[in-house]
């Protein structure tokens, strides 16, 4: 059976932190400080920037540097999971089906609340 992209993805991760010895390192505390602070590193490419930028057609620099960000939220969200056990593609699907039922769309459409508002 093949592998999927992100079970491949994951076992390069799992060699390249092995090759330098990094495992000691990559706790899930570690990781999941990691994840919140490439998060923010993405969030700080907004700070101060006109929301009516049209963020499609941002300068070159600009959509290296949000990829890269992103990049590395995705990165140590799946080292989080490996080293965890989570399923990461079970997990999200998990939690799509628990929003639909939260936010039924009769409830919800259009409006931003909580689901403990309406």
């Amino acid at each position: 059976m093949p592998y999927t992209e992100i079970q491949y993805i994951a076992m390069e991760l799992r060699k390249l932190v092995k090759d330098r010895e990094w495992e000691r390192y990559h706790t899930p505390a570690n990781l999941a400080k990691a994840i919140s602070i490439e998060a923010s590193e993405l969030l700080e490419s907004f700070l101060w920037a006109n929301d009516d930028l049209n963020w499609k057609n941002c300068p070159a620099p600009l959509f290296e540097s949000l990829s890269d960000e992103v990049a590395d939220v995705f990165i140590y969200t799946l080292q989080f999971c490996d080293r965890m056990g989570i399923d990461l593609i079970a997990s999200t699907k998990a939690k799509i089906a628990k929003n639909i039922e939260k936010y039924p769309v009769e409830k919800c459409k259009g409006n931003c609340q909580k689901y403990t508002e309406f």
